[in-house]
Protein backbone atom coordinates (compact mmCIF):
# COMPACT_ATOMS: atom_id res chain seq x y z
CA UNK A 1 0.00 0.00 0.00
CA UNK A 2 1.47 3.54 -0.58
CA UNK A 3 2.57 5.87 2.04
CA UNK A 4 -0.50 8.19 1.45
CA UNK A 5 -3.10 5.30 1.42
CA UNK A 6 -1.22 4.27 4.96
CA UNK A 7 -1.66 7.36 6.04
CA UNK A 8 -5.03 8.28 5.09
CA UNK A 9 -6.52 4.90 6.97
CA UNK A 10 -4.77 6.32 9.95
CA UNK A 11 -6.52 9.51 10.09
CA UNK A 12 -9.71 7.91 9.02
CA UNK A 13 -10.46 6.70 12.83
CA UNK A 14 -11.84 9.03 15.48
CA UNK A 15 -9.55 7.36 17.59
CA UNK A 16 -6.34 7.05 16.15
CA UNK A 17 -6.71 10.94 15.52
CA UNK A 18 -7.73 11.26 19.07
CA UNK A 19 -4.41 9.61 20.00
CA UNK A 20 -2.86 11.49 17.49
CA UNK A 21 -3.86 14.67 19.35
CA UNK A 22 -2.95 13.39 23.06
CA UNK A 23 0.83 13.21 21.62
CA UNK A 24 0.22 16.55 19.90
CA UNK A 25 -0.80 18.04 23.04
CA UNK A 26 2.04 16.28 25.52
CA UNK A 27 4.93 14.56 23.20
CA UNK A 28 6.63 10.94 24.68
CA UNK A 29 3.85 9.35 26.24
CA UNK A 30 3.80 5.94 27.00
CA UNK A 31 1.27 2.90 26.52
CA UNK A 32 -0.31 3.32 29.73
CA UNK A 33 -0.64 6.94 29.70
CA UNK A 34 -2.68 7.09 26.06
CA UNK A 35 -4.78 4.05 27.28
CA UNK A 36 -6.12 5.79 30.26
CA UNK A 37 -7.55 8.56 27.80
CA UNK A 38 -9.60 6.05 25.43
CA UNK A 39 -11.88 3.48 26.57
CA UNK A 40 -10.81 0.78 25.52
CA UNK A 41 -9.10 -2.20 25.96
CA UNK A 42 -5.00 -2.20 26.06
CA UNK A 43 -5.01 -4.35 23.54
CA UNK A 44 -7.31 -1.91 21.20
CA UNK A 45 -4.80 1.04 22.02
CA UNK A 46 -1.73 -1.09 20.72
CA UNK A 47 -3.11 -1.66 17.44
CA UNK A 48 -4.03 1.59 16.56
CA UNK A 49 -0.53 2.94 17.63
CA UNK A 50 0.91 -0.12 15.50
CA UNK A 51 -1.13 1.30 12.65
CA UNK A 52 -0.04 4.91 13.37
CA UNK A 53 3.30 3.50 13.19
CA UNK A 54 3.05 1.48 10.27
CA UNK A 55 1.87 5.30 8.63
CA UNK A 56 4.94 6.99 9.94
CA UNK A 57 2.33 9.34 11.85
CA UNK A 58 4.18 7.95 15.30
CA UNK A 59 7.93 6.88 15.91
CA UNK A 60 8.85 5.26 19.48
CA UNK A 61 11.98 5.77 21.36
CA UNK A 62 12.46 2.90 24.30
CA UNK A 63 13.73 4.98 27.33
CA UNK A 64 14.75 2.22 30.06
CA UNK A 65 11.76 0.03 30.34
CA UNK A 66 9.32 2.38 29.06
CA UNK A 67 8.20 2.82 25.05
CA UNK A 68 7.71 6.22 24.28
CA UNK A 69 5.73 7.52 21.69
CA UNK A 70 6.21 10.57 19.81
CA UNK A 71 4.03 12.46 17.15
CA UNK A 72 5.52 12.59 13.59
CA UNK A 73 3.62 15.00 11.99
CA UNK A 74 5.63 14.91 8.39
CA UNK A 75 3.05 12.28 7.14
CA UNK A 76 0.19 15.01 7.56
CA UNK A 77 2.79 17.88 5.87
CA UNK A 78 3.19 15.87 2.73
CA UNK A 79 -0.44 14.95 2.79
CA UNK A 80 -1.24 18.70 3.26
CA UNK A 81 1.21 19.82 0.46
CA UNK A 82 -0.19 16.87 -2.20
CA UNK A 83 -3.97 16.74 -1.63
CA UNK A 84 -5.14 19.93 0.34
CA UNK A 85 -2.50 23.33 -0.33
CA UNK A 86 -3.53 22.80 -4.62
CA UNK A 87 -7.05 23.55 -3.27
CA UNK A 88 -6.19 26.49 -1.63
CA UNK A 89 -4.76 28.70 -4.44
CA UNK A 90 -5.96 31.82 -4.96
CA UNK A 91 -8.56 31.22 -7.01
CA UNK A 92 -10.18 28.63 -5.35
CA UNK A 93 -10.33 30.83 -2.02
CA UNK A 94 -11.08 34.02 -4.03
CA UNK A 95 -14.84 31.74 -4.47
CA UNK A 96 -15.09 30.76 -1.26
CA UNK A 97 -14.80 34.26 0.03
CA UNK A 98 -17.45 35.14 -2.58
CA UNK A 99 -19.61 32.72 -2.05
CA UNK A 100 -19.67 33.24 1.75
CA UNK A 101 -19.90 36.83 0.98
CA UNK A 102 -23.21 36.68 -1.58
CA UNK A 103 -24.38 34.05 1.79
CA UNK A 104 -24.04 36.53 4.62
CA UNK A 105 -25.91 39.43 2.26
CA UNK A 106 -29.14 40.46 3.60
CA UNK A 107 -32.03 40.08 0.77
CA UNK A 108 -33.84 43.05 -0.17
Amino acid sequence: MPDDDLVFKALADPTRRFLLDQLFARDGRTLTELESEVDMSRFGVMKHLKLLEEAGLVVTRKEGREKKHFLNPVPIRQIHDRWIDKFTERNVTALLDLKAELETEEPS
